[in-house]
């Protein structure tokens, strides 16, 4: 299982003033040090650094599953996060909502679910046990914010 950032090409247009899902510049912003993780390093963007907010689509093409919304990022050039240990930003809220998409991005339903971080990796080997999930989706609990992409290793 390896977590995964947005791709730093994107990320990169992102910051360099390029528009989001919805045609629109991102609106900058100075980060209050609480709950503004960058979905490109996965760390909390640091209280008084400037970031991005900006509504965003994780998928190619538009369908109806391929949900948008807001996300942060660093306002400036940040390393990309990811890999096989739990991100930052997953310890900051005590539960995450995991969903399950198949190769055409559609939810495999069934596989959504509240979790805890500190369960997070067991249960998404339980979805990946399912040989139709392609990937998982992580976003917040509560606001529904997509946070990150959880792979196959």
């Amino acid at each position: 299982m390896r977590f995964t950032a947005l791709p730093t090409d994107t990320v990169r247009a992102l910051q360099s003033g390029g528009t989001d899902a919805y045609g629109q510049a991102a609106e900058r912003s100075v980060s209050d040090g609480q709950g503004t993780p960058c979905r490109h390093c996965l760390c909390d963007i640091p209280k008084g650094a400037d970031m991005l907010i900006l509504a965003f689509r994780p998928f190619a093409g538009l369908h109806a599953y391929a949900e948008t919304g807001p996300v942060f990022l660093c306002a400036d050039a940040c390393a990309r996060g990811g890999g096989t240990d739990l991100p930052e930003i997953m310890t900051t809220s005590p539960d995450y909502l995991l969903k399950g998409y198949d190769v055409t991005d559609r939810i495999v339903y069934g596989t959504g679910a509240i979790i805890a971080p500190e369960r997070m990796a067991d249960y998404a080997a339980e979805v990946f046990a399912n040989d139709r999930v392609a990937y998982i989706h992580v976003r917040s609990a509560r606001n529904n914010c997509y946070q990150l992409r959880i792979d196959r290793a």
